[in-house]
């Protein structure tokens, strides 16, 4: 019992943290430079039609809840964060779409069973802690016939190695995070995400003041003395992957798409 109980409050920890880091910075001001290629790719590929109800779990912003509104879906957008939920519905209002927003967990989806035709994810649950977890209640709210579509940096792309880099500076992960387990037909495919700032030094600077991750994380390096290390490793990604020849940037993040669909 002890075991368990200091299981649980490691997890309530890390979800506490990740809450923070999230609402940390200005997200919605990074989500839109991923708001028009991936969440059209997978509004594409998993398919949406007038009357669908779609759940978009940890939505952020909102950026495929509201594109699956436009497109006649009846739409849920939950997100651990409830910050970004009121920016969600700014947004929404601004489109002139309705989306019911819920503040909620991945991990514990406050919806029934079989609640949707459609379940969405983009950069969003692949930060969730077990995602064994998330996997099991994906499934659970997603209707018989119904399909969960996702959207994952991928861990060669520059988001990816973004994070490889990162996390060399900070501790391990826990280690009850888990890898998500798949008893579905499952369907791939690959796209890529353009960042264009003006110069390398004004994406990392963009990115420092604004992403939670990467806002945390410098917190945390800086007070160690370990920042300028971290720092000068994520230029030399950015420069080597930087495909502008102008003195500006343009990389190519790539992503995965995931569509699993429920006999």
């Amino acid at each position: 019992m002890t075991t368990t109980l200091a299981g649980d409050e490691a997890v309530v920890r890390l979800k506490g943290a990740h809450r923070s880091t999230w609402a940390a910075g200005d997200y919605d001001s990074v989500a839109r430079h991923i708001d028009r290629i991936p969440p059209a790719h997978l509004l594409a590929a998993v398919g949406i039609s007038p009357g669908h109800r779609v759940l978009d779990v940890a939505t952020g912003s909102g950026n495929v809840a509201i594109r699956a509104a436009r497109a006649g879906a009846q739409v849920t957008g939950v997100d651990l964060v409830p910050q970004l939920l009121e920016t969600g519905w700014g947004r929404a209002q601004e489109a002139g779409v309705e989306i019911a927003w819920a503040a909620g967990d991945a991990e514990g989806l406050p919806f029934g069973d079989a609640e949707f035709d459609r379940v969405l994810s983009v950069f969003g649950v692949q930060f969730a802690p077990r995602h064994r977890v998330v996997a099991e209640e994906l499934s659970r709210v997603c209707m018989a016939g119904g399909a969960i579509g996702l959207v994952n940096w991928t861990p060669e792309g520059l988001i990816g190695q973004t994070f490889r880099i990162l996390s060399g500076y900070m501790p391990s992960p826990p280690p009850f995070a888990s890898p998500p387990p798949l008893g579905v037909t499952l369907a791939f495919e690959r796209g890529t995400n353009p960042f264009r700032f003006p110069s390398v030094d004004s994406y990392m600077t963009f990115f420092e003041g604004n992403y939670g991750p990467m806002l945390k994380t410098k917190e945390t390096l800086a007070s160690r003395g370990t920042w300028d290390d971290c720092r000068a490793e994520l230029r030399e990604l950015y420069e080597s992957s930087n495909l502008a020849t102008d003195g500006s940037l343009h990389v190519e993040s790539e992503y995965l798409v995931v569509i699993a669909r429920r006999d």
